[in-house]
């Protein structure tokens, strides 16, 4: 059974080298039997905790950020990501962004109310440094917002073109128990959520943006197809 790897610095590099892929992933999500979408809860979790600074590693296209920003118009902001096309896709929707690694932060001590990692601390290579940099970073008090991905998320087409659930060191199922090394208080919401394709080509798309083998493998089938994601939206303080 094909195996598909997401995680190793080559691939990450090769996804992150253009806002395409992620662009293309973003856009078949919607919101599950709740009506409830990952990145609202997410958003507005940031927006309750009224906070006067806050920082956020692997910010990707910078379109959350921009979200909070107009919510929190106020707010010092400062994304981060490794990836230069992502950090100048964010600084063009008017978000202060700077190239860094998640684990060497250009912020002071103690000097963010929140931290954002939305959906990216499955990719990092040493996930206990970057927990470590963002308890760092944070006041006392301060809040920590996660969106991470379960075992089963995306499961049924990743089975039906061959491969095997993603299962990476951050899913949903041990997220909370991790972040706990680190943090006294985590809550976490977990959130089912659907992904939709027209057609098969659409699918086999969505597939080539991380495995092209994925892709081909993909059976043909007619008309729009939609599958199960699953999502969690956890805090820590």
């Amino acid at each position: 059974m094909h195996r598909t790897e997401m995680t190793t610095p080559d691939a990450m590099s090769t996804q992150y080298a253009s806002t395409g892929r992620l662009a293309t992933r973003r856009g078949v999500w919607g919101p599950g039997p709740e009506g409830v979408s990952p990145t609202d809860v997410l958003r507005q979790t940031v927006v309750d905790a009224a906070p006067h600074s806050v920082v956020e590693i692997g910010c990707g296209t910078g379109h959350l950020a921009r979200s909070i920003l107009d919510a929190l118009p106020e707010v010092t902001y400062l994304a981060t990501d490794l990836s230069r096309a992502m950090v100048e896709s964010t600084a063009a929707v008017g978000v202060p962004a700077v190239v860094a690694a998640a684990h060497e932060l250009p912020v002071p001590d103690q000097s963010c109310d929140v931290a954002v990692a939305a959906w990216m601390l499955y990719h990092v290579p040493d996930l206990e440094t970057v927990l470590t940099e963002l308890r760092r970073v944070l006041r006392p008090g301060g809040t920590l917002v996660v969106a991470t991905n379960g075992e089963s998320h995306l499961a049924g087409l990743l089975r039906e073109a061959g491969g095997e659930p993603l299962v990476t060191q951050f899913t949903s199922e041990v997220a909370g128990p991790l972040l706990r090394r680190h943090f006294g208080d985590v809550a976490q919401r977990d959130i089912e959520t659907r992904a939709s394709f027209d057609d098969h080509a659409a699918a086999a798309a969505y597939l080539a943006t991380f495995d092209e083998g994925l892709a081909g493998a993909l059976p043909p089938f007619d008309g729009p197809r939609s599958y199960a994601g699953h999502t969690a939206i956890l805090t820590a303080r």
